[in-house]
């Protein structure tokens, strides 16, 4: 059966459908088992009663399992109806239970804020890490705000491109990383600390606008506002003045 995302169950009330997912949450009363089942687009509750052999299976289940659950959509009795959570007015009945993937105890609780947890201990488990609601908001976020910006500078006649991050290493502001290089022994690439030389060749060579998400790469001590290995959003322009520049900046942020 073809999988159906959770987000999308409400189109399949009353028929009997698959998803694919995680065992965010289980529960056990007696021959009833109750489960918060998760992928991608969200949450929804599954039930399993009167099936001895799918509460066999699904006795076994916990948090983080992966799963196939096949089970019918049901619109919830009104006085269970809760409409403060996604999907809080149906629930699967469930008819057959596929375990993909089996889980131990977790080395941390993930249900949580995660900056609680020592950072070596994330950092280790970064699979985990990137599980808990926070870092799936953030990075998220982040995912929907860089398309912003790339639908925005496209449509006022920017180009994205992508710039080297092995080069000749180049006087700037600060310590550079050096990467030995394997065919020509005693030299090294620099890995850039911006894209500064190849977006000024790219307006020398006519595009005029440019811009991409660059990687930037500095040796030196971490502060607060700068980082060994950090994103900044690049741009370059020909034919402007300096009011130019602040304007786009301020529109793109005000949009």
């Amino acid at each position: 059966m073809e999988r159906i995302l959770i987000d999308s169950l409400r189109e399949h009330i009353g028929s009997e459908v698959t998803i694919n997912g995680w065992v965010d949450v289980a529960r056990f009363q007696g021959k009833m088992a109750f489960f918060d089942f998760r992928d991608r687009t969200g949450k929804v509750q599954g039930v399993v009663f009167g099936k001895p052999e799918v509460l066999e299976i699904a006795k076994d289940l916990k948090s983080e399992y992966v799963v196939a659950i096949t089970g019918k959509v049901n619109a919830r009795p009104e006085k269970m109806v809760n409409a403060n959570m996604q999907n809080g007015d149906i629930e699967m009945e469930i008819t057959n239970i596929v375990i993909l993937n089996e889980t131990v105890v977790l080395p941390f609780p993930i249900d949580g804020d995660t900056r609680l947890i020592d950072e070596s201990v994330r950092l280790k488990y970064r699979y985990l890490d990137l599980k808990s609601e926070r870092m799936q908001k953030n990075i998220r976020i982040r995912h929907t705000v860089q398309k912003f910006i790339r639908d925005y500078l496209t449509a006022e006649n920017f180009v994205e491109v992508e710039t080297p991050l092995l080069s000749a290493p180049t006087l700037e502001g600060s310590r550079s990383y050096i990467v030995p290089s394997r065919l020509s022994q005693g030299t090294f690439y620099s890995l850039p600390q911006s894209p500064q030389q190849y977006k000024q060749l790219l307006m020398v060579g006519g595009f005029e606008r440019y811009f991409q998400f660059a990687r930037c790469m500095r040796d030196e001590d971490t502060r607060g506002d700068r980082q060994p290995e950090f994103t900044q959003l690049d741009m370059e322009l020909s034919f402007v003045k300096e009011e130019d520049v602040m304007s786009l900046n301020e529109q793109i942020l005000i949009a």
